[in-house]
């Protein structure tokens, strides 16, 4: 492994060698090492706040990007265990509206195909960042939000991120508050978390520790902060005035962002992958079932060479709001520690940033980590992965080998 981290910085091949090329530093990288009994060991370098100079530490919120959909996830399990949703019944049921793809008008959605994006919905022009006073109905009125040529249930995986604001407004219907209050309440709490989704339910010291999402020449993308709560803290469009108030229940589940816009710190992060380590227990508090753990982090889709896009060979197995690696067979490189460990949790991807949370369920470890600051496009790796991740991601492992 680290000949293969030392490959990357000096731009070679596991082959032989190229060109050098090095990997142009992250603007903050946070890294936390855990197993079942607590935290290992933590590194943390670079800037949290370009404007005031702060340094980041693991304790500093970030906008987490797509590893905010296992936590929804678990709200779900939450959810189906107090017997208030079902995994497989159609979701038209709690939605209040008939959802279907267009082209398969007599095949219902569920929510196990929404969490494992065999729903055959798909991403377009980011159709899933709904703005304030539009409805995640009107969005799945349009055919371009469909896969028409293949069924749901089908077993056919496209990562969509418009599934979870589906989710999110369901969790919405069946509990009578507002997504992000609920999973204060009920999820985030009960971890002894100090986490949101898009603000408005974090504390005032989370706030002032919130890491800014940058461009790679230090411009603000995301969370411009400096210490004080954003004025608009969720998407509003003019002439739409960003009042609340025009919240409806369950008519816009993506006001708060639950396919990416969890901010939590690598520390809190860790926390979540112990209580999935510990079969739902978090420090003696039981958050979820081992049962409900084990279908999370059970394969609900495998790579099978024709059933699905993978990305590059970035997702070939897949579960409920969690990505199994690495996976064999032609066509899967999702192996960014180059060690053919298998691994559970979730990457992500958002405004410059990457992110992972990983456990290895063998032997009872695992890491969170993010880097920010790299672009849209950063370098590749020796994996589907980009080359800063495979670093960050092997510096956490090496953070547990030293202990």
């Amino acid at each position: 492994m680290v000949a293969r981290a030392l490959a990357l910085v000096l731009g070679l091949t596991l082959a032989g060698c190229t060109s050098v090329r090095l990997v142009p530093p992250p603007q903050a990288e946070v890294s936390v090492a855990f197993d079942r009994s607590g935290e290992v060991a933590a590194f943390a370098n670079g800037i949290a706040d370009p404007q005031s100079g702060r340094k980041v530490t693991p304790d500093d919120p970030v906008r987490i990007a797509s590893i905010s959909k296992t936590l929804v996830a678990i709200g779900v399990m939450k959810l189906v265990e107090a017997g208030k949703l079902d995994l497989d019944a159609d979701v038209s049921l709690w939605l209040g509206w008939t959802l279907r793809n267009p082209a398969f008008p007599d095949r219902p959605i569920s929510l196990r195909q929404l969490l494992s994006h065999t729903s055959s919905i798909r991403d377009h022009d980011d159709q899933y960042a709904v703005p304030l006073g539009g409805s995640v109905r009107a969005v799945m009125a349009d055919r371009t939000s469909w896969d028409l040529e293949h069924p749901p249930g089908a077993k056919h995986f496209t990562y969509s991120n418009m599934n979870f604001p589906l989710i999110a407004s369901i969790v919405e219907q069946v509990t009578g508050t507002r997504f992000d209050i609920w999973m204060r309440a009920k999820i985030i709490e009960p971890m002894k978390l100090d986490a949101c989704f898009n603000w408005p339910t974090c504390s005032d010291l989370a706030i002032a520790r919130a890491v800014q999402l940058s461009a790679p020449d230090g411009s603000a993308i995301r969370d411009d902060l400096h210490g004080k709560r954003p004025d608009c803290p969720v998407y509003a469009v003019e002439p739409t005035a960003c009042d609340l108030s025009l919240w409806r229940l369950g008519e816009n589940g993506a006001l708060f962002a639950p396919q990416g816009g969890l901010r939590i710190s690598a520390r809190d992060l860790a926390r979540v992958g112990r209580m999935l380590l510990n079969g739902g227990v978090l420090d003696g508090a039981r958050i979820i079932s081992p049962t409900s753990v084990e279908m999370l982090l059970a394969p609900q889709w495998r790579y099978d060479g024709s059933n699905g896009n993978t990305d590059k060979g970035f997702y070939c197995t897949y579960g409920l709001a969690t990505h199994t690696i690495p996976t064999e067979g032609r066509g899967c490189r999702d192996d960014p520690a180059g060690d053919g460990i298998v691994r559970v949790g979730h990457a992500g991807d958002a405004y410059g940033l990457r992110s992972g949370l990983w456990i290895d369920r063998s032997s009872g470890t695992g890491v969170a980590y993010f880097v920010t600051g790299l672009g849209d496009d950063p370098l590749p790796g020796a994996s589907a992965f980009r080359a800063a991740e495979e670093l960050a991601f092997q510096r956490a492992l090496s953070l547990l080998a030293g202990r």
